[in-house]
C-alpha cells in the first residue's frame, strides 16, 4: 500500500456516524510542515463546535506529513498504525477535542 492508501484507509475505517459528520473538510498529504518539520499532522480550521454559518467558506484542512512519518516509522506496520493515529488525532481537533482529551483517548 502507498502512503496515500494508508491515509484513505484510516478515513474509510471511520464509524459511519463520524464519517457522516465530516463537512467542508479536506485531508491532504504534504511532504512536511515548513515551520515544524517533525510534525506528523496539523488541523487548519474552525473546530466543529465553534462554527457558525460557514456558507461560502473554504474547507478546513487536515495536513498529514509524509516525510516525518516515514522517517520515524520505517516498519510498514508501524507506519500504517501511526498514520491512522495521526489522522484520528487531527480529526479529533476538527471535532473540537483538546490535547488532553485526545491523550485520554490514546491518540496522542
Amino acid at each position: 500500500m502507498t502512503f496515500a492508501d494508508h491515509v484513505r484507509a484510516a478515513l474509510d475505517e471511520l464509524p459511519p456516524h463520524l464519517a457522516a459528520a465530516l463537512q467542508n473538510l479536506a485531508v491532504v498529504i504534504e511532504d512536511e510542515n515548513a515551520d515544524d518539520p517533525d510534525l506528523f499532522g496539523l488541523y487548519h480550521g474552525v473546530p466543529l463546535p465553534e462554527r457558525g454559518d460557514m456558507a461560502g467558506m473554504l474547507p478546513d484542512k487536515i495536513s498529514i506529513y509524509r516525510i516525518p512519518l516515514e522517517e520515524c516509522f520505517p516498519n510498514p506496520d508501524e507506519l500504517r498504525e501511526e498514520i491512522r493515529v495521526t489522522v484520528l488525532h487531527e480529526l479529533a481537533h476538527y471535532f473540537g477535542l483538546d490535547e488532553d482529551r485526545i491523550a485520554d483517548l490514546g491518540y496522542d
